[in-house]
């Protein structure tokens, strides 16, 4: 196998990575998913489909910014990666726990760690590789509305 052709299957492992662990988080919260839905749901909710897409946009592009950090020159590229596994934890976190354990104040709390992990792999992903630095910008956009609406759901539903 030539180089190109592990380059090629690095990304697309990396790209995996996050897709897996969303995927189980999901799995594992699917029940409380469909509780939550029954309950009253903060201004601005969009459709369950609108998560569906977004996470799966959002984790592709986090993958794929990972590959770019792992397929660069060696500087830096590991110390790049530890706020992307810390946020990545933390994403896994987070659904069971709003969803399946119905902690939502705890969960909101976690999407704060989960934001600053994801502004630190940002700028770590910015200074390794620009590109990936710059596609890591919709994920922090959407963490700041999921955390207007955990601490919304919280507030109506406890």
């Amino acid at each position: 196998m030539n180089k190109k052709q592990k380059i090629d299957l690095s990304y697309l492992l990396w790209t995996l990575l996050p897709l897996a662990v969303g995927g189980l988080s999901s799995l594992i919260s699917a029940d409380g998913m469909r509780e939550n839905a029954l309950l009253p749901q903060p201004a601005l909710q969009p459709p369950p489909w609108v998560f569906i897409t977004a996470w799966t946009i959002l984790y592709l592009l986090m993958g794929f910014g990972a590959g770019l950090v792992w397929n660069a020159y060696p500087r830096g590229k590991k110390d790049a990666l530890i706020p992307f596994y810390a946020q990545l934890a933390l994403n896994f976190i987070w659904s069971p726990l709003f969803f399946a354990l119905k902690l939502r104040l705890a969960a909101f709390f976690v999407l704060l760690g989960m934001l600053g992990f994801a502004v630190w792999m940002t700028v770590a992903f910015y200074r390794v590789r620009k590109w990936a630095g710059l596609l890591q910008i919709p994920y922090l956009l959407w963490l700041c509305f999921a955390g207007y609406l955990n601490l919304a759901g919280y507030l109506i539903n406890g």
